[in-house]
């Protein structure tokens, strides 16, 4: 019997007990810091039952069977349960997770032979994830809401904008045709004609680059002169924050340019 059993017989109930008051708590927050694991399950269950961002740090095995199947040894880890049934298992390295769920899975907690288990499954296509920890060193729960939304700047899709919103930024007199225009080397960023009327190449790219960005500004223009009429002259410019030296010396080389800009005004470094 545990201790959470044996305060349910004082009480006079039957069945699980309610779940623990947690260890310290802020608006929203509420966390067990070195639960034993029939509390740390009583806490996990009250917490996805209301649909709060979970996380569980603690020594544990992973189980993983569906498309494939993995096994992952014991060893502490940090686990994270998102309201949308979506699950992470990270270890102390690396950005992803060594396991995961896909947003739509639903979970199961329990204690069984001495391990806290939380089983996640998905059944479409089939996948099950089996965690089982065998010690508890934290637990947290989040009553999280995020109305925000995402917004990405900063890319190469904002720098071509403000590119045909302004083709001066480029130089005087500069004309935008086409964005994406297929040649045989690849889709060129942006195709255009300067102020006497020679056909212009703009490669963009968002942060500074080295000799690879000017290689492949070289390819487009070359597939260019041979796909245009012998006599036309093709101009290639790389659109850019800024560039190393060397891709400035391969630049020079193959009768490239170069134009210091970036996706907004702070993103222009020159040099």
């Amino acid at each position: 019997m545990t201790d959470v059993d044996a305060d349910a017989d004082r009480e006079g109930t039957t069945g699980r007990a309610e779940p623990p008051e947690p260890d310290g708590s802020a608006p929203g927050v509420s966390t067990l810091v070195g639960p034993d694991l029939e509390r740390a399950r009583a806490f996990l269950e009250a917490a996805l039952d209301r649909d709060a961002l979970v996380t569980v740090f603690g020594r544990c095995t992973v189980e993983y069977d569906g498309r494939a199947a993995s096994t992952l040894g014991p060893g502490d880890r940090h686990l994270m349960l998102k309201p949308d049934g979506s699950v992470l298992v990270h270890t102390e390295e690396g950005q992803k997770p060594v396991n995961w769920q896909p947003p739509g899975c639903t979970h199961e907690v329990s204690v069984e032979q001495g391990r806290l288990r939380l089983r996640s499954e998905r059944t479409t296509p089939s996948e099950e994830l089996l965690v089982e920890f065998e010690s508890v060193g934290h637990a947290a729960a989040f009553d999280a809401r995020d109305e925000g939304e995402f917004a990405l700047s900063g890319t190469e899709a904002d720098l071509r904008e403000r590119i045909l919103e302004d083709p001066a930024l480029v130089e005087p007199g500069f004309t935008p045709l086409a964005t994406e225009r297929d040649t045989a080397a690849g889709a060129v960023d942006v195709y255009g004609e300067d102020e006497r009327g020679r056909t212009v190449v703009l490669e963009l790219k968002r942060r500074r680059v080295g000799p690879d960005a000017a290689g492949q500004l070289s390819r487009y223009v070359d597939a260019l002169r041979r796909e245009l009429h012998a006599d036309t002259d093709v101009r290639g410019i790389l659109v850019a924050p800024s560039v190393t030296d060397r891709a400035r010396r391969l630049l020079a080389e193959r009768g490239l340019e170069f134009v210091a800009l970036g996706p907004d005004a702070a993103a222009t470094g020159g040099e």
